[in-house]
């Protein structure tokens, strides 16, 4: 895939605090990607996020056949450094103000540590920013969308009937009490985690077992859900896997690509990251940019599930894995400088 096309960090003048916009490719269209409100331990660590998740957005696009590109911001305030309302309101503003200067070639959605209500702060100063609440005209949270899509790919890939398989969900965040909710419907035994410990009560009144964060993903189950930080499966960590499949939202799962080897060669399916958490930009996007009504866009949504039926047969007519086939899929579609229009 290519180099970047821009990267730009700055301290904000209201807030002092550091921010900054990767645009990886436009070669598709516009880039889209989440605004990340989190402190990092240093500035590189934060760059090295912000190159990587805008990467991934434009393998997301391609593969979804968006006419749009990737990219991605950060909003990083010092560790350990409160805000106050004021703080944060001045430090998004800050952010308007560097998105605004790309003059829509990059435009905002929510991310980890954002929502709706931070979209409409940044429309303040710039008119690139999705996801604003369904109250001011927007689309509100794009989880239930994003959940939508990861059935869809779990359909492709998973088994037909869930009723008594177990599904371990390593993250209980709006996405994955989304899925959470869906699959115990569908009669799967649902194991969720989370960092936050006050989440527990809540998931065990809603009938699901409990795991501890650090054990989650090792656990035997029919299917492993990622669905909170990336960077979760590592060479160590696939090694101790009990599982036949893994697929969830949880953006830039693998430590390296080389790890989709490993889990290849020890019988884990995988279905990348990019493909299966593209429903909420799917949905977004078919709603803001194309004007599509609610139920055309979760039929958009639900074209994952063809998505990844075709990487899935074409990892195995060539002997690759579901990662090689979707990076194939996007380099082509770039190269070819146009996506396919989804019916």
């Amino acid at each position: 895939m290519t180099a970047h096309e821009h990267l730009v960090a700055r301290r904000g003048r209201r807030s002092g605090i550091t921010t900054m916009v990767a645009i990886h490719s436009t070669a598709l269209g516009p880039a889209v990607g989440g605004c990340r409100f989190k402190p990092y331990a240093t500035f590189e660590e934060a760059v090295g996020d912000v190159l990587r998740l805008s990467a991934a957005m434009t393998a997301k696009c391609a593969v979804a056949g968006l006419a749009f590109g990737g990219g991605k911001s950060v909003i990083a305030p010092e560790v350990g450094r409160v805000l106050s309302p004021e703080e944060r309101r001045a430090v998004l503003l800050d952010h308007a103000d560097l998105i605004a200067e790309f003059g829509g070639a990059y435009r905002a959605g929510p991310d980890v540590g954002t929502g709706p209500a931070d979209m409409l702060v940044l429309r303040e100063s710039s008119p690139y920013a999705f996801c604003t609440p369904e109250s001011a005209g927007g689309t509100g949270s794009s989880s239930g969308p994003t959940a939508v899509g990861v059935l869809a790919a779990l359909r492709a890939a998973g088994p037909a009937d869930l009723t008594g398989r177990r599904v371990v969900i390593s993250g209980y965040g709006s996405v994955g009490a989304h899925l959470a909710a869906s699959l115990r419907a569908a009669g799967a035994d649902v194991v969720v985690s989370d960092i936050d410990p006050a989440k527990r009560a809540g998931a065990e009144k809603s009938g699901l077992t409990w795991a501890e964060p650090e054990k989650a993903l090792t656990l035997t189950a029919d299917v492993v859900i990622p669905a909170a930080v990336g960077g979760v499966l590592s060479p160590e960590t696939v090694a101790r896997l009990d599982t036949p499949l893994v697929v969830g939202p949880a953006n830039n799962q693998l430590t390296d690509d080389a790890v989709a080897d490993d889990l290849a060669a020890r019988g884990v399916l995988w279905i990348p990251d990019y493909v299966a958490s593209a429903g909420g930009i799917l949905y977004t996007l078919s709603r803001e940019a194309e004007g599509l009504d609610h139920e055309a866009a979760l039929a958009r949504v639900e074209t994952i599930e063809q998505t990844v039926t075709d990487l899935l047969s074409a990892a195995k007519a060539n002997a690759t894995t579901p990662l090689y086939e979707a990076a194939a899929l996007a380099e082509r579609r770039l190269t070819s400088g146009a996506a396919p229009r989804i019916p």
